[in-house]
């Protein structure tokens, strides 16, 4: 990996910080004090594994965003998504919503009435992805895809499912703005990865939720993320599961609650829009989230 001058070798591990999402418990990893991004990737939380009482759900209202991508990954469960878009869309493990922001858009997360009826157990992760610039300002939109659309195969002692992005020959449906790759890896037996050929600009992180991964010999804690942009081996333990994400950096961006852009006039517009309610309704769902601080 040919690194410029002007950029410092990262190999970094954050440990999650423990935090609750209207009443579900999450660990957040991004952003971090130390690292504000890898790659694209400017937020990562882990949702639950948490289990939801007979009439209980999670409840998340109508909040805005600006100049993201979000995109859903749930391990149990199910949520109903609802946009400004007029999309209503329940998500359910191993399938993907992919909810581009761009100059605005509003949408709600909520439990599905079925899954209040009885006990029902939720975990995920949430990513949010920056738009590059020439795409921060575009139209919102939203897609879903089906767990049979997304690429899936058995290699070197793992099933991988490419999530979003480009690995290898294969290539994930998913409508992405900028370079990068998601993908979610089960192990079957013990074996390695070499992760080689970076470019200068390109972080790779690395999530184990379970088993044993070690990360340049070192073993990497579960739900402690890692991330690089130096060549690095992964080695595993048969029964892991870890996820394995990066991509391009995109520059500097700022981060003020829901809202992320390359400039802070975007974000004082967003922050004045919503205290004013000029972002556009969900249909089908009248909730609201303030602008923290504001009454």
């Amino acid at each position: 990996m040919s690194t410029p001058t002007n950029a410092s070798p990262v190999e970094t591990t954050i440990a999650p910080r423990e935090q609750s999402l209207m009443g579900l418990p999450i660990r957040r990893l991004l952003p971090w004090r130390g690292q504000r991004h890898c790659g694209p990737f400017v937020f990562l939380d882990h949702m639950g594994p948490h289990t939801l009482a007979p009439g209980d759900g999670l409840d998340v209202p109508p909040h805005p965003h600006i100049g993201l991508s979000t995109l859903t990954w749930l391990f149990s469960g199910e949520l109903e998504h609802r946009d400004s878009l007029g999309s209503v869309q329940t998500i359910r493990p191993g399938e993907v919503n992919w909810m581009t922001a761009g100059r605005g858009i509003v949408h709600s997360e909520r439990s599905p009435d079925g899954e209040r009826a009885s006990e029902a157990s939720i975990e995920g992760l949430q990513f949010w992805v920056a738009q590059p610039q020439h795409t921060e300002t575009g139209e919102p939109r939203f897609e879903h895809y089906s767990s049979d659309e997304l690429p899936a195969w058995q290699s070197d002692s793992a099933a991988w499912v490419l999530v979003a992005g480009q690995w290898r020959e294969h290539q994930s449906p998913v409508q992405t703005d900028s370079e990068l790759t998601l993908l979610d890896v089960r192990t079957t037996d013990a074996g390695s990865l070499e992760l080689t050929d970076l470019d200068a600009d390109w972080e790779w992180g690395i999530y184990p939720l379970a088993g044993s991964l070690h990360w340049q010999e070192v073993e990497l804690a579960l739900r402690h993320l890692g991330v690089t942009n130096q060549p690095a081996r992964l080695r595993w333990e048969a029964g892991s599961h870890f996820v394995l994400f990066g991509g391009k950096t995109l520059g500097e961006r700022r981060i003020d609650w829901n809202f992320v852009a390359s400039d802070d006039a975007l974000i004082r517009q967003a922050r004045e829009d919503w205290q004013a309610h000029n972002f556009p309704a969900v249909p089908g769902d009248k909730g609201y989230v303030p602008y923290p601080g504001s009454n």
